[in-house]
């Protein structure tokens, strides 16, 4: 089974059911063990979201954003390019649940949290390639 090396740099990649990638985060590995892959996401890091998402935190318009959830909805958008920015991301994932918890943190401390709904890991990335 592949593990990650504490300190490397992966990608997240969410996967709308269509197979149609819907947004990546580039996280670090702060430890990958049996129990779970844990790993965090700082401001500055690079990410990848449907171009009317970004536009939407860009001009804080709620409209724009709605719309974003509507071309999910449909299968229908284009990634682009943007930042991660305000939190530190927390990401716990254990290989087989369904499921994994996002911590947001501040330099206040624990800002939100959520659990993911999400398909297990599969064989724990067989594919994955060192960057």
């Amino acid at each position: 089974m592949y593990r990650f090396e504490t300190g490397q740099r992966v990608v997240r990649r969410d996967v709308h059911p269509t197979g149609r990638v819907w947004s990546e985060h580039a996280l670090r590995v702060l430890a990958d063990a049996s129990e779970a892959l844990v790993a965090a996401c700082a401001p500055g890091a690079e990410t990848r979201w449907p171009a009317l998402y970004v536009r939407a935190r860009d001009d804080s318009g709620r409209s724009v954003r709605m719309d974003a959830f509507d071309a999910m909805a449909t299968g229908v958008w284009e990634l682009a390019d943007a930042v991660w920015q305000e939190t530190e991301l927390l990401l716990w994932k254990p290989p087989a649940a369904w499921f994994s918890v996002n911590a947001f943190y501040t330099s206040a401390g624990l800002r939100n949290w959520y659990v993911n709904f999400e398909h297990p890991t599969p064989a724990r990335f067989p594919s994955a390639r060192r960057h």
